[in-house]
C-alpha cells in the first residue's frame, strides 16, 4: 500500500499519538474554521480520542484522514482527508491542509496526487469532489492543476466573518484521467 503512499519527497501516513500536538494547533487554528465548518475549539483529550480511533476502516467510518509528512525530517506538514465517503455512488470528498510554512513549494499538489491514485487504483473510487471556496485561489489553482474540473457553484454555501460566501464545486472522474509516473495527472479525454 506505501507505493499509493509515497514518493521520493512526501509520504501520507496514519496519525500516531506524536501528532496530538501539531493536530492541536492546526483543528484550532480560528482562521479555517470557516472552510472546515468548525463552530468551536477541540480539545487536547478529544484529539487523542479521536487519533486513537482513527485506524477504523474507511468503510466503516466514512473518513481516512492522513498525514502529509516530508520523508527527509519525517516532518508532519499537514494533513489531506478522503471523507462523505458514499461506498454505493463509489465516491468521496477530499480535502487538504498544508502548514502554511509549507505552502507554495508544490507539496500539496504532490500529496492531492498521492491521495488521488490511492483512491482511484487502490480503493477503486470512481470519484473525488471537494467543495472550495471561491476566494480561496490558492486551493482552486491546486486541485484544478491535479485535474479536477469547476462543474459548479453553491451560492453562499458557507457562512464567513461578512456574510456568506460561494463554493466551487470540483470534480475529478477515475474514467477522465490516468495517473503517470510520480502520480502526475495525464488526462484521457
Amino acid at each position: 500500500m506505501m507505493r499509493y503512499l509515497s514518493d521520493e519527497q512526501i509520504r501520507l501516513r496514519a496519525l500516531e499519538p506524536e501528532d496530538l500536538e501539531v493536530l492541536y494547533r492546526w483543528e484550532n487554528d480560528s482562521s479555517l474554521w470557516e472552510v472546515g465548518n468548525t463552530l468551536a475549539p477541540f480539545s487536547r483529550y478529544v484529539l487523542k480520542n479521536y487519533i486513537a480511533e482513527s485506524g477504523r476502516s474507511i468503510y466503516d467510518v466514512h473518513q481516512l484522514r492522513l498525514m502529509i509528512e516530508r520523508q527527509a525530517e519525517r516532518q508532519a506538514i499537514g494533513i489531506i482527508d478522503l471523507f462523505d465517503f458514499e461506498p454505493h455512488a463509489n465516491r468521496a470528498a477530499c480535502g487538504i491542509l498544508l502548514d502554511p510554512a509549507f505552502q507554495g513549494k508544490g507539496l500539496g499538489t504532490r500529496a492531492l496526487r498521492l491521495l488521488i491514485r490511492y483512491a482511484f487504483d487502490h480503493l477503486a473510487l470512481h470519484q473525488l469532489y471537494a467543495h472550495v471556496p471561491e476566494a480561496n485561489l490558492p486551493s482552486l489553482r491546486l486541485f484544478m492543476r491535479c485535474g479536477f474540473q469547476q462543474t459548479g457553484c453553491l451560492k453562499e454555501w458557507i457562512r464567513v466573518a461578512d456574510g456568506f460566501a460561494d463554493v466551487q464545486v470540483m470534480q475529478l472522474l477515475a474514467d477522465q484521467c490516468r495517473l503517470g509516473s510520480l502520480g502526475s495527472v495525464v488526462h484521457s479525454r
